[in-house]
This record gives C-alpha cells, sequence and structure tokens, in this order.
C-alpha cells in the first residue's frame, strides 16, 4: 500500500506539472478526467467514479462550475437528481486531461510487460472495489 501511496503521489505531481496552465486542482482533474467521455452524469455518478464523497464532490462542482467548465441542470425525468455536463471550455479541458493521463500512463508502463499490467490493472480494480 505504501507503494501504490508513492506512485500517486508521483503521478499527481507529475500530472499537476503537465496540466499547470489549466490552474485545476488534483480533484478538480480527477472530475474532469471522468466527464471526459461527454457523457452527462448526476452527481453520484460522478461520486463513484472519482472515489469521491459527495461533501467534498460538492465543493470541487462548484469551483468547476465557477470556471466556466461545466453546467448543472436537473435530469430529465427525475427533477430530484443534478445532472452534471461539460460546457465546451470545460470539454476541451477535459481532453487536455485525458490526454496527460494517458501519456503519463503510457510513459510510466512503457518499458512493462503487457501481462504484468494486465496484473497490476485486476489488483487495482479490485482494491478500487473493496
Amino acid at each position: 500500500m505504501v507503494l501504490l501511496q508513492r506512485a500517486t503521489h508521483v503521478t499527481l505531481q507529475v500530472l499537476a506539472t503537465d496540466l499547470a496552465e489549466l490552474k485545476l486542482t488534483a480533484s478538480e482533474l480527477n472530475v474532469l478526467a471522468n466527464l471526459a467521455d461527454d457523457r452527462p452524469r448526476t452527481v453520484s455518478e460522478i461520486g463513484v467514479a472519482a472515489g469521491v464523497r459527495p461533501t467534498t464532490l460538492t465543493g470541487v462542482l462548484d469551483r468547476l462550475a465557477d470556471k466556466g467548465l461545466l453546467t448543472r441542470a436537473a435530469r430529465s425525468g427525475d427533477r430530484r437528481a443534478v445532472e452534471i455536463s461539460l460546457t465546451a471550455a470545460g470539454a476541451r479541458s477535459a481532453a487536455r486531461v485525458a490526454e496527460s493521463f494517458k501519456a503519463v500512463e503510457m510513459r510510466a508502463l512503457d518499458d512493462v510487460p503487457l501481462a504484468a499490467v494486465e496484473q497490476a490493472r485486476r489488483v487495482l480494480k479490485g482494491l478500487a472495489e473493496s
């Protein structure tokens, strides 16, 4: 677990440097990465995907909305549910974030055999779902 924490810390540092021009926090980058497919989601869906508590997520979404990167609206057919969508600027930022995430992953795993990468993904999925 210490290695996972260390890898997460280093990855966040690399991403922060690579994406500095966006002026976003790690939590904001995480949310944008999870919205990069430009599919609207409810707050609950984003929270599960991003691994963020609803109380924390509200502040992150507020900041992203204040920056003009996303909008909130009542979900069609269920006005109690709030749906989050990217603005055009948000879609551009999310695409940049996804591109950076992929580049970091490719650099980190370039010399790692595919079988080892697949095994690591299974372990990480298991940890994320526990």
